[in-house]
């Protein structure tokens, strides 16, 4: 890494952690896309009194989403706890 002006006289740029950066996340959404393609299959979801078909990705997609919600309202309940004593 250099510092001060380059022999042309302009500033260094630090380009290459952009295009790494640019290129991580392309390759991210490629990946999500992917990952959505190969489960869209239809899939049976049984609750305990009834049941119903949706895609595959949606079930996985609803289960994240509680997961996080759980580990967010476990967290706080937590924190509030650890306060009170």
């Amino acid at each position: 890494m250099r510092f001060g002006r380059s022999r042309s006289g302009e500033e260094p740029r630090e380009d290459s952690g952009l295009y790494a950066k640019l290129i991580l996340l392309l390759a991210l959404v490629a990946y999500l896309i992917a990952f959505a393609l190969e489960n869209r299959r239809e899939v049976s979801v049984h609750f305990v009194f009834a049941s119903s078909r949706v895609s595959l990705i949606w079930l996985i997609l609803l289960s994240i989403a509680i997961g996080a919600v759980g580990g967010a309202v476990i967290s706080q309940l937590n924190r509030r706890r650890r306060r009170r004593q």
